[in-house]
C-alpha cells in the first residue's frame, strides 16, 4: 500500500511554539482575567471611599474660590468618580443642592450621573461582558437580558425612573447585555431627572425645612419610595409564576421566557 501520510509541504518551515511572553499575554487578556481586574478595581475604589469618606464634603463645604461653571464641572467629575466607587447617589445629590444651589446643583448632579453611568458601562463592557454573558442561563436572567438588549432605551428609562433599582447594578447589567451606548446614556440622562431634581432641591432648601419647595421635594421622594416598595413587593409575589406558554410578569410588565412558547397577541408589544 502507498503511504498516504502527509507531512509539511516542501520548503515550508513549522513556526516555533508561542513563547512564554505570548502565553502570559493571552492569559492576562482572557475574559476571566479581565473580570478579575474589574472586581479588583471596584474593590479598590470602595476601599478608598471607606477610608477617605467623601461625604465629609457636606460638612466641610465647597472651596470659596471655585464658583460658577468651574464649580459645576469640578463637582460633576467628583460626583462621577464617587458614584462609580459606590457612594450613594442620594447623598451626592443632596450635597450638590447644598453646595451649589438648585440650578447649578441639578446640572452638576445630572452631568455626574451620566459620567458615572458611562464609566461603569464602559468598564463592564470592556472587562466583564465576555466572561459573564455565557452565564446568562437562568430563566429570569434571560428575560432581563432580552429586555435590555431588545428594548434598550425603554428598559433603561424605566429602570432610571424606578427609584428601587441600584445604580451600579443597572449599569453593569446593561453592560453585560448588548444594549448600545446611545440608548443607555440618553435614557440615563432623561430618566434620572425627576429623582435627582427632588434630592437636589431638598439639599438646597435643607436650611428652611418648612418651605414649600422642600416639602414638595420630600413628598416626592417619600411617594416614589413607597411606590417602589409596592411595585417590588408585587413583582416578588409573582416571580415564581410563569404560565404554560412561557408568559410571566417582570419589572417591565408581561414577557415571554425564551423558548417557552409564543406571547399572546395583546402582549407582543412589550
Amino acid at each position: 500500500m502507498l503511504d498516504t501520510a502527509t507531512g509539511p509541504a516542501p520548503g515550508s518551515v513549522a513556526g516555533p511554539p508561542p513563547g512564554r511572553a505570548v502565553r502570559w499575554s493571552r492569559a492576562l487578556l482572557s475574559p476571566w482575567s479581565r473580570l478579575a481586574l474589574l472586581v479588583a478595581l471596584l474593590a479598590s475604589a470602595l476601599s478608598v471611599v471607606l477610608l477617605y469618606e467623601p461625604q465629609r464634603l457636606l460638612a466641610d463645604g465647597w472651596p470659596p474660590r471655585v464658583a460658577g461653571g468651574a464649580a459645576v464641572l469640578l463637582f460633576a467629575v467628583a460626583y462621577g468618580l464617587c458614584a462609580v466607587a459606590f457612594v450613594p447617589r442620594p447623598l451626592l445629590n443632596l450635597a450638590a443642592g447644598a453646595l451649589l444651589g438648585s440650578a447649578y446643583g441639578l446640572a452638576a448632579a445630572l452631568a455626574g450621573t451620566v459620567l458615572a453611568a458611562g464609566l461603569s458601562f464602559g468598564l463592564g463592557r470592556l472587562l466583564g461582558q465576555e466572561a459573564l454573558r455565557p452565564l446568562l442561563r437562568g430563566r429570569w436572567l434571560k428575560a432581563a437580558d432580552g429586555q435590555l438588549s431588545g428594548h434598550g432605551f425603554r428598559s433603561m428609562l424605566a429602570i432610571r425612573l424606578f427609584p428601587g433599582v441600584p445604580f451600579a447594578a443597572a449599569n453593569y447589567g446593561a453592560a453585560v447585555s448588548t444594549m448600545g451606548w446611545t440608548p443607555f446614556l440618553t435614557a440615563t440622562a432623561l430618566g434620572s431627572i425627576p429623582n435627582t431634581a427632588a434630592y437636589v432641591i431638598a439639599g438646597s432648601r435643607a436650611s428652611s425645612p418648612m418651605s414649600p419647595l422642600f416639602l414638595c421635594a420630600m413628598g416626592f421622594i417619600v411617594l416614589t419610595g413607597v411606590g417602589a416598595a409596592v411595585v417590588a413587593w408585587r413583582v416578588s409575589s409573582r416571580r415564581g409564576t410563569v404560565g404554560p406558554g412561557g408568559t410571566g410578569y417582570g419589572r417591565f410588565g408581561r414577557f415571554r421566557v425564551p423558548g417557552r412558547g409564543r406571547l399572546p397577541a395583546r402582549g407582543r408589544g412589550l
